[in-house]
């Protein structure tokens, strides 16, 4: 009885040793296949990224002239040599400039050849002797609108306001943007949009060499700005819950409201938290934009103007940015303070007054709106 018994014992102990050396056996497998498709892996990216640093051509360099417009962006130089055939990949030029903590690339036409490679090309570029003075240039500040924008082109160029804004205006022109700058959806063809550009032409100063500059030269450098500048941002505005369109009309709004960076966030964090309880947004910038006038103070008629842009009138964010938001104010729509505020108020004096109840942002206005009277008499 004791020895049949035992039989199947040692029968069940020998099956899970054997189990046990197939399990291991597969685990060890697995182990080694992993270590060798991550050494795989990281073979090809290091030859690759070793590949895109290095001449295209070592052993017959061909000679290329390529000219680099002043304050080009290291992206926009890495899109220009990898257009022109000196490297082969033009965001690779960008971070590795990043990483070896290159700038002051100086602007210029410069002959450079496929034998060079990407570090030779950075320091030719910094190197540079031939340094073209621009012969116009305009800044446009933080917050202007596009009207403003093209008023400020005009005054510097041989083109009038009309030809820039017709040019602003052209659907068919405005198409080709859009298939070519990836910040420009298919949002800003809504025909109740105002202006298809307004908010993406980048508050910065602009020069330019040329002195017949044509009208798409200067909307594209003011693109391509912006486009550098949200290209920083795109891991953010993937995970955002909003577009990049209501990203940037966000900011626009925050630009148009705040003064100073600590406000920028803080007004953020009230947007979205009116967003959130599916409030109307109720800012003051928005109806002056509806109205299509820089209002000093926003009176009761202001605010039944019927515009997809009034946010007293409709809820939601409004169909496209007010103004240019700058970096800062991007960042922030990016970015919201986490705050219980849902009401700010703007005194004359700048300071910014944010509260949690209804009741006590009333009292606010009540205390400071004679402060604007005042100031506008």
């Amino acid at each position: 009885m004791s020895d049949s018994k035992e039989k199947p014992r040692n029968t069940l102990y020998e099956e899970r040793v054997s189990q046990a050396k197939v399990v291991r056996k597969w685990v060890f497998i697995s182990f080694i296949a992993i270590i060798i498709i991550g050494a795989i892996i990281a073979v090809s990216g290091y030859a690759y990224l070793k590949s895109s640093i290095e001449p295209m051509d070592k052993d017959n360099g061909e000679q290329i002239e390529v000219s680099i417009p002043i304050g080009s962006t290291p992206g926009g130089i890495g899109g220009i040599l990898e257009d022109a055939g000196l490297i082969s990949n033009g965001t690779i030029f960008k971070y590795y400039v990043r990483y070896l903590n290159e700038s002051d690339f100086q602007a210029g036409d410069y002959a450079l050849s496929t034998d060079m490679s990407m570090e030779e090309i950075i320091h030719a570029l910094k190197d540079g002797k031939v340094e073209q003075e621009s012969v116009f240039n305009f800044t446009i500040p933080e917050g202007f609108w596009l009207e403003d924008i093209v008023k400020r082109i005009a005054e510097v160029t041989q083109y009038s306001e009309d030809e820039i804004l017709e040019k602003m205006q052209d659907d068919e022109y405005i198409e080709s943007l859009v298939d070519r700058y990836p910040i420009l959806g298919k949002q800003v063809l809504d025909g109740e949009i105002r202006h298809p550009l307004e908010g993406y032409l980048f508050p910065a100063r602009y020069d330019f060499v040329d002195e017949n500059a044509s009208i798409e030269t200067i909307i594209e450098t003011m693109l391509e700005r912006t486009q550098s500048v949200l290209d920083q941002y795109s891991d953010q505005i993937e995970n955002s819950n909003y577009t990049l369109h209501e990203i940037m009309t966000l900011a626009s709004i925050i630009e148009r409201e705040a003064q100073t960076s600590e406000d920028r966030y803080l007004i953020s964090g009230v947007l979205y938290n009116r967003l959130d309880d599916n409030m109307k947004l109720q800012v003051d910038p928005t109806v002056a934009y509806a109205a299509g006038s820089h209002l000093y103070m926003t009176s009761l008629d202001d605010l039944d103007v019927d515009s997809p842009y009034n946010t007293y009138m409709y809820e939601g964010i409004p169909v496209g940015p007010i103004a240019s938001p700058g970096e800062d104010s991007i960042k922030a729509a990016l970015e919201p303070r986490v705050t219980d505020y849902l009401f700010f108020y703007a005194r004359v004096t700048g300071e910014v007054i944010y509260n949690s109840s209804y009741e006590d942002h009333q009292q606010v206005v009540e205390e400071y709106r004679q402060e604007w009277i005042d100031a506008g008499e």
